[in-house]
């Protein structure tokens, strides 16, 4: 069985709105940093998992974001797969 770590991005789609994003930017420009002109905030979940092949493992992620860790109506997700060394 091989081993793997996950890196799945949530983040709202472009068309929701994003009070807490809205009000992290003003705050921001409020700071002196006005150079920035938005932001929008998401939420990265780690995942360790073992599976038998890279194939497998990315079909179980993808099941999990898509049915458990995004809403599909507000939110979209993006998945990094790495295999991992063995931890002694």
């Amino acid at each position: 069985m091989a081993h793997f770590h996950a890196t799945v991005r949530v983040s709202l789609r472009p068309s929701v709105l994003d009070p807490a994003g809205e009000a992290v930017c003003a705050a921001a420009q409020r700071l002196g940093h006005g150079a920035i002109q938005a932001i929008r905030i998401g939420k990265a979940i780690e995942i360790q998992l073992d599976a038998p092949d890279a194939t497998t493992a990315r079909q179980q992620l993808e099941s999990l974001s898509a049915q458990l860790l995004a809403n599909p109506v507000m939110e979209t997700w993006s998945l990094e797969l790495h295999t991992r060394a063995e931890e002694d």
